[in-house]
């Protein structure tokens, strides 16, 4: 077991923001921890490093109790965290080299973490650039450099791909997944479900400082209300159509907007047939058609009962 958190509580204050939280993470996982703004999350991870004093549980990292005092964990521990770290008046290698230095000593061997974790991260044509000069998502690379170039076995990633374009995001979901398939285990949070779909193995749900839901993304998916969601685009629908469409079996929403019909289900079969038929029978001309399965968005939603906090 690479994590295990028994027990965990951490008030600030009158504010209870982790509480009697447990988790487990095993060796070669990518697991995703989700939540709202609020939840927990940051908190959570920050005691697991021992960055932060708790008030009561249990933390081991590498099979041993966690504590400040342990740079042996430390040393095999990266972190990504969400605002980008790096000093304005270092090249890029100098950066690389500054933060692969608090952890190896040995130049020669620091040369070789750095010079491979340049063409991990594709920025060999950069080496000599001053941060500012970078895009963001060049920067984002180079930050993620400076945490993983001294080659942990444990990685925390917290939102690395914020405010970047769609080619650097892809660059960075597949140098993550290259990790993990090297033998490091990924902690992963994000706000954008279709990365955790994308890259987690295993995913935790917090609310309030409470995990609230686990499992794969198939198992969290069988947990919630919603099977299917059908939406057509049709013009004239009046209150009866609604009414009816809402009694057919297996729907438990229906909603009427812009244009477009919304129809949430739960499990079963030939919905989407059933629909239709309806729509025959009744003479209603309507567009495109589209069935949807549920999402990792979807069950955050359902489970969290509400969107992303600011």
């Amino acid at each position: 077991m690479v994590v295990k958190i028994n027990n965990l509580v951490k008030r600030y204050k009158e504010v209870l923001a982790v509480d009697h939280f447990n988790m487990e993470i095993s060796q070669g996982e990518v697991l995703g921890l989700l939540g709202p703004n609020g939840s927990g999350k940051t908190t959570t991870i920050n005691c697991m490093l021992s960055l932060l004093k708790y008030d009561k549980g249990e933390i081991s990292v590498f099979g041993k109790p966690m504590h400040p005092g342990r740079y042996d964990a430390k040393r095999e521990i990266g972190m990504v965290m969400q605002s980008v770290a790096v000093f304005d008046d270092l090249t890029v290698y100098e950066n690389i080299d500054y933060f692969c230095g608090l952890y190896i000593k040995d130049r020669n061997q620091r040369k070789k973490c750095i010079d491979e974790v340049i063409e991990f991260v594709s920025l060999q044509d950069q080496i000599k650039f001053l941060p500012p000069k970078l895009s963001g998502g060049l920067l984002r690379r180079l930050h993620i450099a400076c945490g993983i170039a001294h080659k942990p076995k444990l990685i925390v990633f917290d939102e690395p791909t914020v405010a970047v374009d769609p080619q650097s995001r892809n660059h960075i979901l597949d140098g993550i997944m290259e990790l993990n398939r090297q033998g490091a285990t990924i902690v992963y949070t994000s706000h954008y479900m279709e990365e955790v779909e994308q890259i987690c193995s295993r995913i935790i749900i917090m609310d309030n400082g409470k995990k609230i839901a686990e499992g794969t993304k198939e198992e969290l998916k069988r947990m919630i209300k919603t099977g299917e969601t059908i939406k057509v685009d049709v013009l004239n629908l009046d209150k009866n159509h609604l009414e009816d469409i809402k009694a057919l079996p297996n729907v438990f929403a229906v909603d009427h907007e812009n244009e477009t019909l919304t129809i949430r289900l739960t499990q079963g079969k030939n919905n989407l047939m059933r629909i239709l038929e309806y729509f025959s029978t009744n003479n209603i001309t309507h567009g495109q058609v589209l069935s949807e399965l549920p999402t990792l968005n979807d069950v955050f939603l359902e489970i969290t009962g509400k969107t992303l906090r600011d």
